[in-house]
């Protein structure tokens, strides 16, 4: 039998001269005259394509999962916020119902709710002047928030006065000459 000869040149075989670099400077020759024989290559091909539309798939499918969270997190500070409410409400009745334990603050509760004395205690109502009694909210002011007027020095309408005597205003009505009650309080 014969021996073949290899292309890649085994044993018992020589190696071809056209071998493989010959094949590629004919694939460079032939890359090197498509472009000028037909312009330029595409640069969007196929491949490109599904890239951008895999690319895109992708980006919605992981905005849309991180929308989710991001409402989910803003859910979750809202109910944080609603039991720490529910929990100072919850703390606040607690207080309270300690409170009314408290022989003082019952006693203190049914003056204020409702009228009751003690024995021995007599009760005041002040009545308006329609005869209806006046209502508890009426307070006095905290004596903080008043504001406190300087004092005048008691030569200062003294010296105005002197003043006022030596050069009287020009343009003043004169004094009424006939003095008439209010329109509601005629008798």
């Amino acid at each position: 039998m014969a021996q073949r000869r290899s292309a890649r040149g085994g044993p018992g075989g020589s190696r071809r001269p056209g071998g493989r670099g010959a094949a590629q400077r004919s694939r460079t020759a032939r890359a090197a005259a498509a472009p000028a024989a037909g312009g330029r290559r595409p640069r969007f091909t196929g491949r490109a394509a599904i890239l951008v539309l895999v690319v895109a798939v992708l980006t919605v499918s992981y905005a849309s999962s991180l929308r989710a969270y991001l409402q989910q997190r803003s859910h979750i500070a809202d109910l944080k916020a609603q039991i720490s409410e529910r929990s100072a409400s919850i703390d606040d009745l607690e207080r309270e119902k300690r409170r009314w334990h408290d022989p003082a603050f019952v006693q203190a509760q049914a003056r204020e709710r409702f009228g009751y004395l003690m024995p021995g205690q007599t009760s005041y109502v002040v009545l308006g002047e329609d005869g209806k009694p006046l209502e508890d909210d009426t307070e006095l002011p905290d004596p903080s928030d008043v504001r406190e007027r300087e004092p005048e020095a008691w030569w200062g309408p003294v010296w105005k006065s002197a003043e006022l005597a030596g050069d009287p205003p020009r343009h003043q009505a004169p004094p009424a000459t006939d003095i008439k009650a209010p329109a509601g309080k005629r008798r």
